[in-house]
């Protein structure tokens, strides 16, 4: 199978005046073709970062060791100048708070003439015809271009950032937090839309992070599970949900609210302890004092 994603040993840490912080700790994983992964895990777990890492190292983050290969290319820690041609055209990125990204003096049409003249793309009429439809993908009237964004809700400006991040028909789409501030039907028209941008190859593959284990059941068709900056565990989605081997996983789904799925158990269970601290991380398994 075809993959569009290889990371091997990467190691991404965050310098601080007491050492550096093991937030992504020899992480190896890939992305085939037309595949969704999700990724889950606890707030500090690294699953952000490692998403950030993969489009655009910036400080605080440090690129100590490994791989990222795109399509067989090695991307990680490009200049700025070669990152920023793949950047929306090989791989592009839903980020966190992507809400706030839009400026409240721009036209929504400005904000994207801006972003695509930057690919050497001309905003021009067909341009914009794309836009239109892909607008209407999304159930979102094409009326919307000439709109600011303090005009716009919550839901329909996260459809808009939707389809700019998809624009330009990226090879992989990281999804960061998409559907944290939605609530449960607009998170399942999330998930089905960028079902439907994996279906009509707008987007070829994606990366889906997030804390709702109940969502990934919806998108995903791998799940891989974040503790301490590693990999608990990584696997096929009802393998993950119904028969996960890492303790860690297993304590993960039973203290988790997950929407769409039946929960069994009258009290969920907690986790007890807190994570390890990743500047003075020992070796062995990271979750074993809890």
């Amino acid at each position: 199978m075809e993959k569009i994603l290889n990371v091997k040993n990467l190691k991404i840490y965050y310098k601080t005046l007491k050492g550096y912080v093991k937030a992504i700790d020899d992480v190896s994983f890939d992305i085939n073709k037309g595949e969704i992964l999700g990724i889950a895990g606890e707030s500090g777990c690294g699953k952000s970062t490692l998403g950030n890492s993969l489009i655009l190292l910036k400080p605080p983050m440090n690129y100590i060791s490994g791989k990222v290969l795109l399509n067989n290319k090695n991307i990680i820690n490009l200049p700025k100048k070669e990152m920023k041609k793949i950047r929306y055209e090989k791989i592009s990125i839903i980020p966190q708070y992507a809400m706030d990204a839009f400026s409240p003096t721009k036209k929504i049409k400005t904000f994207i003439s801006d972003l695509v003249k930057e690919h050497g793309i001309t905003p021009d009429e067909n341009f914009f015809n794309k836009v239109k439809k892909r607008l209407e993908l999304v159930n979102l009237n094409p009326n919307v271009i000439e709109k600011y964004s303090v005009e716009l809700s919550g839901g329909m400006k996260q459809r808009v950032i939707m389809v700019i991040s998809t624009l330009l028909d990226p090879d992989l789409l990281i999804a960061d937090e998409v559907t944290s501030a939605l609530d449960v039907s607009s998170q399942r028209f999330v998930c089905d839309m960028l079902i439907k941008f994996r279906n009509m190859n707008i987007v070829k593959s994606m990366i889906f992070i997030t804390h709702d284990i109940g969502v990934l059941y919806q998108i995903a068709d791998r799940i891989m599970i974040m503790y301490a900056g590693k990999i608990a565990e990584i696997g096929k989605t009802e393998n993950i949900l119904n028969h996960p081997k890492h303790p860690y996983t297993k304590a993960l789904i039973n203290s988790i609210p997950k929407s769409n799925i039946r929960i069994k158990k009258e009290k969920l269970e907690s986790i007890d302890g807190t994570p390890p601290n990743l500047l003075n991380i020992e070796e062995g398994c990271r979750f074993r004092f809890r």
